[in-house]
């Protein structure tokens, strides 16, 4: 029995070394140990002390619980913490498995179930727990309820078949090493002996997106602009990716004239004054503000900055061209992007933009002709994946015509969407539909975020008196969702 398990082990092993450093696509279903419970947990806590993740333990039971830990470690910006509740069973006598259930914290209340901030009289009574103090019943509903469970404040669990196979992967070769000597052991330690990374907190795995990202290979994304969760989606993307061992250049529709100014930031130590020089550019004042220089996209360079801090491959570039407009401006995304593309053919680019620019299809309702970027990329590029967003109902900050003062009216609106669960995910379809589009990118429930200027320099926390130069740029006006 145990040489079996030796064996699959050894299949895990040459299936990663096929795909580079690339993680494998985590199985639907647990993972299983070929070895009691107590001769397994040992490896467990050496996991988790070599992974950096302090942890609680119950002693006699077989479980731990993690301290909380912020996504990207080290950004002040981040805005989400995760910990993790490690809870060891015993199958049989001979064979155990484990559950880990990860808590995402959000600072907001972007995660906060409905109604859930209210309480009535001094304690509060929920399912028949009356009499328990707030720190009691904080404590109470800490504890996972099924395999998807809401916490107090803002707060979300589930459990995390990610994490199970990667502390699975992590731990099964010492394990091994406790067996029989054999040649499909040595096979397993020789693929281990160069140590496992420097433990990075990505947030809850992006389903279906690993097998997509392909060196030289171009994901667009057709976003909303204006809330929390797009933003989040690429930078737990990227993460992913490169911990993985992929390259990722990341595609903004930010005006061309900031490139520097953007990359700079992405390769700095993230100072103050590193973070003011960033937050100089003009097009985070436009007078209408349609989502893209929002604080959610502030945090986002920030995450990616800290990611390259640590010594992972991300770049990150700018391609709108704000001064032309139809065709001409399409033409010109179209060439900064294939540049980018073809400078760096190992990499993988990931390009954000309204949800018209990454259009494979030809035309629009009122323009029959028109090209979108999507479709000339697709033209020059082997490997380009369009998606739509998908999203569940909730809010963004949008600019949207007003007919009856005929300008641009910007602020949070309410947005419609589709339950699709609570997990992000890629889902690409058979074949493209009728605008061109190869799937979509699901973000869960919508929140809106408003412009960084209105938060001062665009950290949460920071002085919301802080005051910027008065300039504008008049050319980054632009619509919500083109």
């Amino acid at each position: 029995m145990r040489s079996t398990w030796l064996m699959g082990w050894v299949a895990l092993v040459l299936a990663a070394g096929c795909a580079g450093r690339q993680d494998l696509e985590t199985p639907d279903y647990e993972a299983v140990y070929d070895v009691p419970l107590s001769e397994m947990w040992p490896s467990v806590r050496e996991y988790f002390t070599d992974a950096n993740l302090p942890y609680r333990e119950d002693k006699g039971s077989r479980v731990l619980e993690t301290d909380w830990k912020q996504e990207f470690g080290g950004s002040r910006i981040s805005g989400y913490w995760h910990r993790y509740l490690v809870i060891g069973k015993q199958e049989t006598p001979t064979k155990s498995k484990l559950w880990v259930i990860r808590v995402t914290k959000s600072v907001n209340k972007t995660l906060m179930a409905p109604g859930r901030d209210l309480a009535w009289g001094q304690t509060l009574d929920r399912g028949g727990e009356a009499g328990l103090s707030p720190e009691d019943l904080e404590a109470r509903l800490a504890f996972p309820q099924g395999e998807n469970a809401f916490y107090v404040d803002s707060a979300q669990g589930h459990r995390d078949l990610h994490m199970e196979w990667r502390v699975f992967r992590g731990i099964a070769p010492h394990l091994a090493k406790q067996q029989e000597v054999t040649a499909a052991q040595k096979v397993a330690k020789a693929s281990e002996a160069k140590g496992a990374p420097v433990f990075t907190e990505c947030g809850q795995e992006i389903i279906g997106l690993k097998r997509r990202a392909k060196a030289g290979g171009v994901m667009l994304l057709g976003e909303l602009h204006g809330t929390q969760e797009v933003p989040r989606f690429i930078a737990q993307a990227v993460c992913q990716l490169v911990t993985s061992g992929t390259p990722v250049s990341v595609g903004l529709e930010l005006p061309v004239e900031n490139e520097e100014r953007v990359t700079t930031f992405v390769k700095s130590a993230g100072s103050e004054e590193d973070w003011l020089k960033l937050m100089e550019a003009p097009f985070w004042r436009s007078p209408y503000p349609d989502g893209r220089g929002s604080e959610a996209v502030a945090n986002m360079l920030e995450q990616l900055r800290q990611l390259r801090a640590r010594g992972l491959d991300v770049e990150a570039f700018v391609y709108d061209h704000p001064k032309l407009s139809g065709q001409k401006r399409e033409d010109a995304l179209t060439q900064t992007v294939l540049s980018h593309v073809k400078a760096g053919p190992g990499r993988f680019h990931l390009v954000a933009s309204g949800n018209i620019h990454p259009r494979t299809a030809q035309g629009l309702p009122w323009d029959k002709k028109y090209q979108p970027m999507g479709r000339l990329l697709k033209a020059q590029l082997k490997d380009v994946t369009a998606l739509d967003m998908a999203y569940n109902s909730g809010s963004a900050w949008i600019c949207s015509a007003d007919p009856r003062v005929g300008k641009l009216d910007c602020g949070v609106k309410e947005t419609k969407g589709k339950d699709n669960g609570d997990r992000f995910f890629v889902h690409v379809w058979d074949s493209p539909n009728e605008e061109g589009y190869h799937g979509v990118f699901y973000v869960g429930p919508v929140s809106a975020s408003e412009p960084a200027i209105a938060r001062g320099l665009g950290r949460p926390g920071a002085n919301d008196n802080s005051v910027f130069p008065a300039a504008v740029d008049a050319d980054a006006m632009a619509s919500s969702r083109r």
